[in-house]
């Protein structure tokens, strides 16, 4: 059992919550409060009426999530709305969501999470052989430290772009490997069926991945110098751009392109606080 104020406290701090912009109807952070106890953490892309019943058959008493209740923006409490509130009040259910600020974490990003499951990025060490009384960087040389191995971080492949709200929210790679290649790797990763455009490379030399529905941002991803791009659903029109540009454009879907993030944030705070979690599927189909 841990309080949800620590819980809250501690993942408003870990995401940023007040830092990362984003759009006023995301209303990050916590948005229904419980009694104060959390016991069981679910973890769901989306709330919805089906999402906080089946949180309830479940006895999970914290819920995170990536698209809130207020996406439709100011409305009456009446309808699906009274219906939600009904279920989290009723099942003393505490609502967390986290948008931009979960899509560009660096460790438990919905980006991060998906470059990773790619192979595109490592956060292994690369340790070298042993060097005795070699000196740590940084310490005088009039003290030398003796140690058995130097141990430096691998640089990642992948670096952030894409600026929206005042932060990259997209992370792009230089991998070369075949296109065919990347999107088994991605089919795999996502569990399920990517939508293919074939008219970039057939070798791949800079990926870009923004999960969610960021296709209609190609042209500004283009000027990046990507040439294949990943992302959860685009427009009509986007299929064209892509075409006119010579880019591939993979769509994973939304939804299965935003699991990532809620599944490892929920296991992260699992660990720290010592509560099991469970993720919550209800696919939109989108």
């Amino acid at each position: 059992m841990a309080l949800l104020s620590d819980i809250v406290s501690y993942t408003d701090d870990f995401l940023r919550i007040r830092e990362v912009g984003d759009w006023d109807n995301a209303l990050n952070g916590l948005q229904i409060e419980n009694s104060g106890q959390v016991t069981r953490l679910g973890a769901a892309v989306d709330v919805s009426t089906r999402v906080l019943t089946e949180a309830a058959k479940r006895n999970v008493d914290l819920l995170i999530v990536h698209h809130g209740l207020f996406w439709p923006g100011l409305q009456p409490v009446r309808s699906a709305l009274r219906r939600q509130l009904r279920l989290a009040f009723e099942n003393d259910i505490a609502l967390y969501s986290a948008h931009l600020p979960l899509d560009i974490h660096p460790k438990v990003g919905n980006n991060a999470e998906l470059v990773a499951a790619l192979g595109l990025k490592s956060a292994q060490q690369n340790c070298g052989a042993s060097l005795p009384d070699a000196t740590l960087p940084g310490v005088s040389q009039k003290r030398p430290t003796k140690i058995s191995k130097i141990c430096r971080a691998s640089v990642p492949d992948a670096e952030p772009f894409l600026e929206e709200k005042g932060q990259p929210v997209g992370l792009k790679a230089r991998a070369s490997m075949p296109r065919s290649e990347l999107i088994r790797k991605l089919r795999k990763a996502l569990g399920g069926p990517v939508k293919v455009f074939n008219f970039g490379p057939k070798q791949t030399r800079t990926i870009g991945v923004v999960t969610g529905g960021a296709g209609s941002e190609i042209y500004r991803v283009a000027q990046e110098n990507i040439d294949t791009f990943i992302t959860g659903e685009a427009p009509h029109w986007a299929a064209v751009a892509a075409e006119e540009l010579g880019m591939n454009l993979l769509l994973g879907g939304h939804y299965a392109t935003e699991v990532f993030g809620v599944k490892a944030l929920a296991a992260h705070l699992s660990k720290r606080f010592g509560i099991p979690w469970e993720f919550i599927d209800c696919p939109t189909g989108l």
